[in-house]
């Protein structure tokens, strides 16, 4: 999908997809400081009216770029993001178990939004 639009809300915690004034769908996700600096993937939502356009993957390649040139990781609990990484392991370097167990441990503190 070439019009699709990809917005960084990190105050509220999202990276969105636009077509034209649509929201078309949107990662949920977190910022983790330690061990070392990380975005969290927590969930992956594409509207019905956008399914198998891309607009996931889109969303998803745009999450990894953001991490690359913010100079942190991405440790994905989204069970999408962790599938498409698997798929297109040259853009997506896996998170070590350290930092995986630091994700995972955040959200089960820090549940609410999520």
């Amino acid at each position: 999908m070439s019009d699709v639009q990809i917005r960084d809300d990190r105050a509220a915690d999202r990276l969105e997809a636009f077509t034209g004034d649509e929201l078309a769908g949107h990662i949920q996700y977190f910022v983790l400081e330690t061990p070392r600096p990380a975005l969290v993937p927590v969930h992956t939502i594409v509207g019905s009216a956008y399914e198998g356009e891309g607009v996931a993957g889109s969303l998803v390649r745009e999450l990894y770029g953001i991490a690359t040139r913010e100079g942190a990781a991405v440790a994905p609990l989204c069970p999408y993001v962790v599938k498409w990484a698997e798929r297109h392991p040259e853009e997506a370097p896996a998170a070590d178990s350290e930092l995986m167990r630091a994700a995972k441990g955040r959200l089960v503190a820090h549940p609410e939004g999520f």
